[in-house]
């Protein structure tokens, strides 16, 4: 009886196999035990989550991304907002700003704005569903772990709650000029956004890849067998899908197919120079106009911090502080951020070198809400084209400012984290491998 219950275990009692794994942020190689669902592995060094199993890994995720395509759709064709004054109204949906910045020649702000709001989200959704269907196939198509490789790719792009906030803060603005209402299309986005976050918590995403794992798989060997030789090379981690491998360096992945590096290729060069061209950038983008709002015939160009004052002015300021947060505060907090990583890398100190991981996370996460602005204008440039009685036109100072936050996204993305521990130490041999600490989730 004791043998035959140990053989039948419910499925929240599936245990995980032991892995070797690299921890993304501090390149400590550690041994993952064997894991049941719903706890979290964390790095012994960096406290960094290196997996948290769910009970659910697979069916659940596919469930929520097929409701976020239902959603998506809803979203993507009905109204999401209308505006009525003077007799006239205008209605605008999820692709009218980008089509209204394009006719009046901003065709890099669309461009962006098409693609964090309709591109990038739509192909998140197609790429999980694809690989999750396609893992239930009996002979599931070796395709999965490229596309799969996107959605990690796209994420960080997908910016559906950042448009939702634009959109709020757009609704504040038109409230004082004519009469708004909401459109159905509003409630399909807000519901995508929670269906969305929902499936990113319940997804784990080293289930999906163990799932995809070639059967028979034999990870391929270096030249050089002699791991006291090279001890940083014969252990690599893929950044992809996260398998360590033993392996050299430009060498493709024996899971994911993507090729193998010891670290980030040019990372600290690729991150100066996102983070040069954002500084000198960001310099227009609050001197130059970002739109300009004309009343009766009557307007003037309005920067950043004049649409923060504006705001002030009619009493609304939380939302005043949250733009200024977003808009001001955070683009200079993240080059100020990317400043002190970049030099601390550099210099090889080992000051600090947890907060500095910290840091780097931060400066990761939050960049990209920066985009409120340029979301608020897309709405209001779609909405207010009344002639002389009220209209909004976009200014140059918002392409700069997009600039500045696409380029602050790819600094922190080129930068490798692994490299302040690097340094630190002076590319000394890695420490024995260590088991990380096990969390309930």
């Amino acid at each position: 009886m004791t043998d035959a219950a140990a053989t039948t275990l419910p499925a929240p009692a599936v245990m995980t196999a032991a892995r070797l794994y690299e921890c993304p942020d501090c390149g400590q190689m550690q041994i993952l035990p064997p894991l049941p669902g719903g706890v979290r592995a964390v790095c012994l060094r960096c406290e960094a989550v290196l997996r948290h199993t769910r009970r659910d890994p697979l069916l659940l995720p596919l469930a929520l991304n097929l409701s976020a395509l239902i959603l998506f759709g809803l979203g993507a064709t009905l109204t999401i907002m209308s505006v009525s004054t003077a007799g006239q109204q205008r209605l605008a949906g999820l692709v009218s700003g980008p089509t209204e910045l394009e006719q009046y020649g901003l065709w890099e702000i669309s461009l962006v704005v098409l693609i964090t709001t309709v591109a990038a989200p739509l192909a998140r959704i197609l790429c999980m569903i694809a690989v999750l269907i396609g893992l239930r196939l009996p002979r599931p198509p070796a395709e999965l772990r490229s596309i799969y490789a996107w959605v990690a790719h796209l994420r960080p792009w997908s910016m559906v709650e950042i448009y939702l906030l634009g959109l709020f803060v757009a609704y504040v603005r038109l409230s004082g000029m004519a009469i708004v209402d909401l459109g159905p299309a509003i409630y399909a986005l807000g519901g995508l956004m929670v269906v969305m976050v929902l499936a990113d918590y319940t997804l784990d995403d080293q289930a999906v890849w163990e799932a995809m794992e070639p059967p028979n798989r034999r990870r391929r060997r270096t030249l050089d067998t002699n791991p006291a030789t090279h001890p940083n090379r014969w252990r690599i981690g893929c950044d992809t899908c996260g398998l360590v491998s033993r392996s050299a360096p430009g060498v493709r992945c024996s899971r994911c197919g993507f090729r193998l590096h010891e670290r980030k290729p040019g990372s600290i060069q690729r991150t100066w120079a996102f983070a040069i061209a954002a500084v000198v950038l960001y310099i227009p983008a609050n001197i130059y106009p970002v739109l300009t709002v004309v009343r009766l015939g009557a307007g003037d160009p309005s920067t950043i911090l004049g649409g923060v004052q504006e705001l002030a002015e009619i009493g609304m300021w939380p939302l005043a502080a949250l733009v200024f947060f977003a808009s001001v505060a955070v683009p200079v907090l993240k080059l100020v951020g990317l400043g002190i990583l970049l030099i601390s890398t550099h210099t090889g100190t080992g000051w600090a070198l947890h907060d500095r991981t910290v840091l780097y996370r931060i400066v990761d996460a939050i960049g990209r809400w920066s985009m409120i602005d340029i979301f608020m204008e897309s709405i209001l440039v779609a909405l207010v084209q009344f002639g002389q009685l009220a209209s909004v036109y976009p200014g140059p100072g918002a392409v700069a400012f997009a600039a500045v936050v696409i380029l602050t996204m790819l600094a922190a993305h080129s930068f490798d984290p692994r490299l302040m521990w690097d340094n630190a130490r002076h590319r000394a041999a890695e420490p024995g491998i260590e088991r990380p600490r096990v969390e309930p989730a």
